[in-house]
């Protein structure tokens, strides 16, 4: 009999594990418990703007390989837009100087040796001091391996970890903010190309990936939440879905690709991060300025990031629990003062939404980080996908696309071990 893949979740690790396993011998099957794919990565129409926006503003970067692999198998490469060199612009609000990060390709950084590509205010000596980083321990903070304070950290490491990390970064995990500064910083400006999905979120990773699958022979069940897990014999035996009790044969499998609280939840002696972070997005509807960059850093404000799209400007502000209980219409006035003032405009608050992820992102600490745990299970046949697994890189859009490949590719040598 023809094997079935049981995908619980339709986030971005679900959907990358399905479009790996579309070509295995079996039936693909994913099980979503809302009514739209997508999960924390997905775009919507809002109507207080009368926009599409993005659930949250995210970055890919030219070293995210397998997220650019996934987008590529699906269809979806030209939906991704970025300049051909690694140019960051950057405003600080206090002092209201203006620069661009301009990395040269290749790993040796000849751009810190220049004025003009570099963070003003800083010298060669600076950039030394983040060597600690690059042979970091698990156990240890960025702020016990290097110096978080100084211009160099205020204008590049801070911004750089906290919206990798989403977690103020002297508290964050050394070895996540290793493996970042390693994949990116460490390789040159052809690894730290930035990528945005100009058209969102959702037109780039999400419609043509259930478009693809459909295409494939995936089903997809909507509106069907995995309510429990029956266990027997060291393996999954089946899936209550509430209205309906599935049997699992003894070459069927399961991937469980939920936020770790759900997982949690349906598994109760696995371990998993238990403490989270927020991240606030923003949204206001009025057209960028014809010479506003795609993506600028702000130092010194509330305002983090600022993304230029059509007919919006939309903001990220990472490690935002702070931000969780200030008035709706308070945030917005504040946010966009900054906004107005980046972009030179003088406008009145215009049409405006206010996106709060309250758990966006486990707490990328040592100690959170040591409890995420592999994508094998001591069920032969359960695995897990999600951007919280054993990645060995923060909460990323990178990272859930490999958790999701990992467990396909387990998924697939378990079934080819069975046969």
């Amino acid at each position: 009999m023809t094997p079935t893949f049981h995908i619980i979740g339709a986030g971005l690790a679900g959907l990358a594990a399905a479009v790996r396993l579309v070509e295995a011998p079996a039936r693909v099957i994913v099980h979503e418990a809302t009514n739209f794919p997508g999960g924390r990565c997905r775009s919507y129409y809002d109507q207080a703007t009368d926009l599409t926006i993005d659930n949250g503003n995210h970055l890919l970067l030219s070293a995210n390989h397998a997220a650019l692999a996934y987008v590529r198998k699906i269809g979806a490469e030209e939906r991704l837009i970025g300049p051909k060199a690694a140019n960051f612009a950057f405003i600080d609000l206090a002092t209201r100087e203006r620069w661009t990060l301009r990395l040269n390709d290749g790993p040796f950084p000849s751009w810190v040796f220049d004025r003009k590509s570099r963070v003003p205010g800083t010298n060669v000596f600076h950039y030394l001091r983040l060597a600690p980083l690059l042979w970091a321990n698990g156990t240890r903070t960025v702020g016990q391996t290097i110096k978080c304070s100084g211009k160099l950290y205020k204008r590049l490491t801070q911004p750089l970890l906290l919206a990798a990390l989403n977690i103020d970064p002297p508290e964050g995990s050394a070895a996540l903010a290793k493996a970042i500064v390693r994949e990116t910083l460490a390789q040159g400006g052809q690894a730290c190309r930035p990528l945005i999905a100009r058209e969102g979120l959702g037109g780039a990773l999400i419609e043509p990936a259930v478009d693809y699958l459909r295409r494939c022979g995936v089903e997809f069940n909507l509106m069907h939440e995995l309510r429990s897990i029956r266990f027997a014999d060291g393996a999954v035996a089946g899936l209550d879905f509430g209205s309906e009790h599935l049997l699992l044969g003894a070459d069927d499998r399961v991937i469980l690709a939920v936020p770790p609280y759900a997982a949690a939840a349906l598994i109760p002696s696995l371990k998993t991060p238990t403490a989270f972070r927020a991240i606030v997005n923003a949204h206001f509807r009025v057209e960028p300025p014809p010479d506003f960059p795609p993506m600028i850093g702000v130092v010194n404000g509330t305002v983090e990031w600022i993304f230029a799209f059509p007919n919006r400007l939309s903001v990220t502000i990472s490690g935002a629990d702070r931000l969780l209980d200030k008035p709706r219409e308070i945030l917005a006035k504040t946010l966009w003062e900054e906004v107005a003032a980046v972009a030179g405009l003088s406008d009145p608050l215009p049409s405006w939404q206010i996106v709060r992820e309250r758990r966006a992102t486990f707490a990328a600490t040592p100690e959170e980080n040591a409890k995420r745990p592999a994508a094998e299970t001591e069920w032969r046949n359960l695995f897990l996908a999600g951007d919280w697994t054993a990645t060995g890189l923060p909460a990323t859009i990178e990272s859930a696309i490999r958790s999701g490949n990992r467990a396909a590719e387990l998924v697939e040598q378990s079934s080819q071990g069975s046969s």
